[in-house]
């Protein structure tokens, strides 16, 4: 499963893999294991996009992952997430799972 997190200021991110133990979606559909790192920064990837390649951790074997689902998602089977990836949003305030598919 491939698991991105464009919320670079997390503590769990790293190059934008997220690395926490576990992912838990809540019923809003925002990820309740972000945890702010004020010593990181959100760096503007899209200014170079075209120019540069944003610099990418190595994926993530989902069985090393437990990735719980409470939203009410296409991909959620009994609180488990089953799909092939997903990926979280960095545009708004809170870390947004925009793989949802409402059921």
């Amino acid at each position: 499963m491939d698991i991105r997190c464009r919320k670079t200021n997390c503590l769990h991110n790293d190059r934008f893999t997220c690395k926490a133990k576990e992912i838990l979606i809540n019923g809003k559909v925002i990820c309740s294991t972000y945890q702010e790192d004020g010593s990181k920064s959100s760096p503007d990837t899209t200014a170079r996009l075209f120019e540069k390649t944003p610099d990418f951790a190595p994926q993530r074997d989902s069985k090393a992952l437990k990735i719980g689902c409470r939203a009410d998602c296409l991909f959620n089977r009994n609180g488990k997430c089953v799909a092939n990836g997903i990926t979280l949003n960095a545009i708004k305030e809170s870390p947004f799972c925009i793989s949802f598919l409402k059921k």
